[in-house]
């Protein structure tokens, strides 16, 4: 079972606001606050942090702190005034009409493993390691690969439509096939076109295909079946990158539910609402629990 994650950080004063939906940020979307006059913020005893703001569309600027492929590295996002927030819990999910923010890691054609710290303040991108050392994949990764915000798999749920897996604790991921490649921490605005349930080592680990609305063919595919009639044999080639990547390092292939086979948009969408109120969920019962504590 993968490590606990962090789950939030915030803003001023030791008061907490009211769980509230958010308006104009689409369904499930939530906007949550704690306050603290802390400069190391609120953390959970459980070590789950989280800064709760979300903004609508946002406009985030990205810094970068230490240098790339070091164990310092760390690329932080701030919005509009310059304060830090979490692309993890303060970009929203919903952008309406189908549209959702996407969060890019790892920009195509790299092998750094980047990935959102989700165990530290603000949940910046860094560079996973192992063992005290940097991670990278064998071979490049042919597409935009991130992040949608504000969903969680939860490792508490045996999803029975895929072999009973249970999530990997962590939020789900996007594969982006526009042929622009991205930047580390670019926020881009992207459709669903279809979903590979992943299970890696028993764990369920979703991969949304999506395609960004800045992409010249975005308005041709709308659904798995215009992946293969624009992108052809793009669906086939992210399920064996996935499928693969870990034998280099000695360890088995990963397998794949739902008969092998990408499910369609309809089912992509499913899967980031359930997600999405796991999170919800997840965040409410910390609320609850009083599992708040100064550091």
């Amino acid at each position: 079972m993968a490590a606990t994650r962090a789950i939030v950080s915030a803003s001023n004063n030791i008061t907490t606001s009211l769980l509230r939906k958010a308006p104009l940020r689409g369904p499930n979307s939530l906007s949550l606050c704690f306050n603290y006059s802390n400069k190391s913020g609120l953390v959970l005893q459980k070590r789950r942090l989280f800064t709760c703001s979300a903004i609508y569309n946002p406009q985030v600027q990205i810094k970068e702190e230490g240098q790339p492929e070091t164990l310092d590295y760390r690329v932080f996002f701030h919005d509009g005034s310059g304060k830090k927030i979490s692309p993890w819990h303060d970009i929203p999910l919903h952008l309406g009409d189908g549209v959702f923010n996407f969060i890019v890691e790892i920009p195509k054609e790299s092998s750094a493993k980047m990935e959102v710290a989700t165990d530290e303040h603000f949940t910046p991108i860094k560079q996973d390691t192992k063992k005290g050392k940097l991670r990278y994949y064998p071979y490049n990764i042919n597409w935009n690969y991130g992040l949608l915000p504000q969903t969680w798999e939860d490792p508490s749920f045996a999803n029975t439509e895929v072999e009973g897996a249970f999530g990997d604790n962590d939020p789900i991921d996007v594969v982006e096939i526009g042929d622009n490649r991205a930047k580390i921490g670019q926020v881009l605005k992207v459709k669903p076109l279809a979903a590979l349930a992943m299970i890696d080592e028993g764990e369920l680990d979703w991969k949304i295909v999506a395609i960004s609305l800045d992409d010249p063919r975005a308005s041709l595919v709308n659904d798995v079946d215009d992946v293969e009639k624009h992108f052809p044999g793009t669906l086939t080639a992210i399920r064996d990158w996935f499928r693969d990547y870990k034998i280099p390092d000695g360890k088995p292939a990963n397998k794949f539910g739902l008969g092998n086979k990408p499910a369609d948009k309809e089912y992509a969408l499913k899967v980031i609402t359930e997600t999405n109120e796991s999170w919800a969920k997840l965040v409410k019962r910390s609320i609850s629990a009083g599992e708040l504590s100064l550091v």
